[in-house]
């Protein structure tokens, strides 16, 4: 598999199936043991992580925060920002509206893994970080739970932002980002069965045909 700057990649299969090993792999939380992973032509196991850490920026459904205020969560990595720009990323990621609702706005303090703050707040949280990170490439998982429909919504729109003009992998749920790729990747037991575009993969009436039929028809559960 091959993906070009600023190409859309959707990742699809049923739960267990490999997606976010893939994701995981991408950032390099732990490392292929077959096969191989390139970046511009290079081993991934030769590139310097931290590097990797800040060309690749990820949200997945786990978001982990840790203790301290709102403003240096959001800056975590990235600790010279300043706050026009911090600000900046909450806006981007639609999370500036309800931390200026918070007690001491971004100075409010959170205790670790953001006790006190929903999930959704969470997410757009760790959108908001990502954001000010600015990454040529997004690693993404579009699941949302325990969420209510207008929060879930707001997160939907801020990861569309986030995929703008990146290269991005995301493990869809959506029907609109999977049409919207510009490949989609089929993975069963750990490995990619099928690959290409909606039209394509449809024509070939093969197994993403059959999860269209079955699951996608409105959106992804």
């Amino acid at each position: 598999m091959d993906a070009k700057p600023g190409e859309k990649i959707a990742l699809i299969g049923k739960t267990g199936s490999g997606k976010t090993t893939i994701a995981n792999l991408i950032n390099r939380f732990y490392d292929v043991s077959d096969g191989q992973i390139f970046f511009d032509d290079y081993p991934i196991t030769l590139v310097d992580i931290n590097s990797i850490r800040k060309t690749v920026g990820i949200v997945l459904q786990s978001t982990e925060l840790f203790t301290g205020t709102i403003r240096e969560n959001i800056a975590y990595g990235n600790k010279d920002a300043k706050l026009e720009d911090i600000i900046e990323a909450a806006k981007l990621a639609n999370a500036h509206d309800f931390i200026m609702n918070l007690p001491n706005e971004y100075d409010t303090h959170i205790t670790n893994n953001g006790e006190g703050l929903s999930q959704g707040q969470k997410q757009l949280l760790a959108i908001a970080r990502v954001s000010l990170m600015n990454p040529a490439i997004m690693v993404l998982d579009e699941a949302t739970s325990n969420i209510d429909s207008r929060t879930e919504k707001v997160i939907k729109e801020s990861m569309d932002k986030l995929m703008n003009n990146r290269t991005t992998f995301a493990i869809a749920h959506r029907l609109s980002t999977i049409k919207n790729s510009n490949k989609i990747l089929v993975i069963q037991e750990g490995e990619i069965v099928e690959e290409g575009n909606h039209e394509t993969l449809i024509a070939k009436k093969g197994l993403y045909e059959s999860f269209y039929n079955s699951s996608f028809n409105e959106e992804i559960s």
